[in-house]
């Protein structure tokens, strides 16, 4: 018999809505426990823990309480409408929070290898709108930290400003010192350009502070690098002493103590740090150079002058002919006589020329003593090492008795290079360059000089590059031979400037004129067999004037061939060519040498053969104990897989026979 329910129309079978059950309201929710809120089975149990009834009366009972459930869904859903959606508000604030927490999770990975940055950034993936802003606020601040580029154009020119103040302490703030009446008459102007450059000096530290600098090749950013690296030096320490507050003494002794300031001579490195990158990026650094020295010179001569009038103060007045001249004087009264009559002392006394009267004092004679040796110092160091090297020339001339005419040639000659800045060792120059910059600056300045050589040309680019770094630059005067007629030619040249004359044996006869590019000596250096003149010169080669010339001896040249072989074989065959033209190859001789020249190289070739045979053979031993290792152990593998088989086979075997004899041993 079927047991059936009335269903209402418009009821479907299950409701995922939560309304009263039989078990009450579930708080759970969905998904957790595998249900619906709306249980619409019972448990496998029936009530109070007693048997379930079969499965005829449970079938029946289970679709009563379905029908009866439904309905009263039906019938209470409108009203449960609100709690549906608090449970959905509820729901949502649930499912978000979860998230939130799930984001807030800590990366293992991140924390373990990628430092602080990536960790904070990781951790606050998941947060609120406003951490979001305050986040964006804290990267433009980060982004806004001012670190300045030690190699930027903004640090140069705060170089230069930086400078002014310190310049004009230097200078102003001794003479302020020693001269009262420039103390006096300008002290607001004084006061004003003092805490001006108080100011500035204020500020560079702060520069300092957040002045990059190169670490593994990358500008650090680090304010606390940055600090450590500025205060762990001695240059931190100078500047605190520089710009300590030491004329508040002012208010104890009076405006007029502007030593009391000297302690603003400390911040001299910045002005020679400005004078270094000055000379570094001028188009004239010559003249910079001998207008940074005209500058030392003029601020030593001024600092003496003005410690000549303090002591000419000290001792007093026109108490000698020494000292400065009594100021009750109208004539040596005012300040603009004052600071010329001292500087004119200062001049003479340090230019050691000593037109000046004579001191009185054992003071006075102390203090001359030591302007006299700083003079020494001081202008010695002007005259350079090039100046050097004409004494030691002329010295050793005049030692030799050297004509006078000879004398006149080197001195011209050394006054050649001078002017024409020639007088520089390139090697001394580059030796401390790399090797790839070395021989990228040669290839530059030689390599289209060295191409135009006969010989050279259509050569590998790799010997040119050889040749270009053992290239030697050398000067020559007026009427020197370079070479003449039957030297052994041991260098070849090409000129770089200048004018070369061929002439006669008698000096004055010109067969032909050489000129900037061409090159001569090239095929003597390469002794080539059966050449007429062996490895001598063919001609007399003289300079009409100052000449620059590339020399390359030969055993630069043999040392750079010996890499390319078939370099060394193309230059012997279009020296071959050169020489046939000009008719100065024997062809009897060339054929000799070559015919003892091929011998060499059959020996030489059989010899290579044998060495890559041997390579060969070696190559072959190893890979046949490879292969003999190898099969060795396959058929290792076959046998311990065959053996396995044949006991497999055995066992097999003997379990049929057992299986066979207890068979037969069964009664019937």
């Amino acid at each position: 018999m079927a047991c059936t329910a009335p269903r209402p129309p418009s009821a479907p079978a299950r409701q995922p809505l939560q309304g009263p059950t039989r078990r009450g309201r579930s708080s759970a929710p969905p998904g957790q426990d595998g249900h619906s809120r709306v249980v619409l089975a019972g448990p496998a149990r029936g009530v109070h823990g007693r048997d379930p009834p079969s499965p005829h009366h449970r079938t029946c009972s289970t679709q009563d309480e379905a029908s009866s459930e439904l309905q009263r869904l039906h019938l209470i859903l409108p009203l449960s409408l609100p709690r549906i959606v608090r449970l959905v508000l509820v729901l949502r604030d649930w499912a978000s929070k979860s998230l939130h927490e799930e984001q807030q999770r800590p990366d293992p990975f991140l924390e373990r290898f990628q430092g602080p940055e990536l960790q904070m950034v990781a951790a606050d993936a998941g947060s609120d709108p406003e951490d979001e802003e305050t986040e964006e606020k804290s990267k433009k601040k980060k982004w806004q930290i001012f670190v300045v580029d030690p190699a930027g154009d903004w640090y140069y020119r705060w170089l230069a400003v930086i400078a002014v103040p310190v310049v004009y302490n230097w200078c102003l703030l001794v003479a302020r010192a020693c001269f009262s009446d420039l103390q006096k008459t300008y002290v607001v102007l004084w006061l004003v350009l003092d805490y001006v450059s108080d100011c500035i000096y204020i500020g560079d530290v702060v520069i300092r502070l957040r002045t990059g600098f190169l670490e593994q090749g990358l500008l650090v950013k680090d304010l606390k690098k940055l600090r450590d690296n500025y205060i762990h030096t001695l240059q931190f320490k100078l500047d605190v002493l520089s710009i300590l507050p030491t004329d508040l003494a002012y208010f104890a002794v009076g405006l007029h103590r502007p030593e009391l300031r000297f302690n603003r001579l400390l911040h001299f490195s910045r002005m020679f740090e400005f004078f270094d990158r000055t000379e570094t990026r001028t188009s004239y650094p010559n003249i910079f150079r001998i207008s940074n020295l005209v500058l030392y010179i003029l601020v030593i001569i001024h600092w003496n002058a003005c410690i000549y009038y303090a002591i000419s103060k000290a001792i007093g007045f026109g108490e000698d002919s020494w000292v400065y001249p009594n100021v009750t004087d109208p004539e040596y009264g005012y300040l603009t006589r004052e600071y010329v009559y001292c500087l004119y002392w200062s001049t003479l006394t340090l230019t050691t020329i000593g037109e000046t009267p004579p001191p009185v004092r054992d003071e006075e004679y102390l203090f001359v003593i030591f302007d006299f040796l700083i003079g020494v110092l001081i202008f010695a160091t002007i005259v350079g090492n090039f100046q050097a090297k004409i004494d030691a020339i002329k010295h050793y001339m005049q030692f030799r008795k050297v004509s006078k005419d000879m004398e006149t040639k080197v001195i011209k000659w050394f006054d050649y290079l001078w002017t024409n800045k020639k007088a520089v060792d390139e090697r001394e120059v580059l030796k401390n360059l790399p090797d790839k910059l070395r021989a990228e600056i040669a290839i530059n300045v030689h390599l289209e000089t060295l191409k135009k050589v006969r010989i050279f040309q259509d050569c590998e680019a790799g010997l040119l590059v050889e040749l270009v770094l053992k290239l030697r630059p050398q000067v020559f005067s007026p009427g020197d031979y370079i070479c003449r007629k039957g030297d052994i030619g041991k260098e070849m040249y090409i000129i770089k400037e200048g004018k070369l004359a061929v002439v006669a044996d008698d000096g004055t006869t010109q067969y032909a004129l050489l000129t900037a590019g061409g090159c001569f000596g090239e095929i003597s250096i390469l002794n080539i067999k059966g050449s007429k003149m062996g490895n001598r010169r063919t001609a007399n080669i003289r300079s009409l004037g100052y000449s620059d010339l590339f020399c390359l001896s030969k055993e630069d040249l043999m040392e750079a061939v010996t890499e390319y072989p078939d370099a060394k074989k193309v230059l012997e065959e279009r020296g071959r060519e050169i020489l046939t033209k000009e008719g100065l190859l024997d062809e009897s001789a060339a054929e000799a040498s070559m015919e003892g020249k091929s011998v060499e190289e059959k020996l030489d070739r059989l010899a290579l053969n044998l060495d890559t045979l041997h390579t060969r053979f070696g190559r072959l031993l190893t890979e046949y104990n490879d292969a003999q290792m190898k099969l060795k152990q396959r058929i290792t593998v076959l046998e311990s897989q065959l053996r396995q088989q044949d006991l497999e086979d055995f066992f097999s075997d003997s379990g049929l026979a057992a299986a066979f004899l207890a068979d037969n041993k069964t009664p019937h």
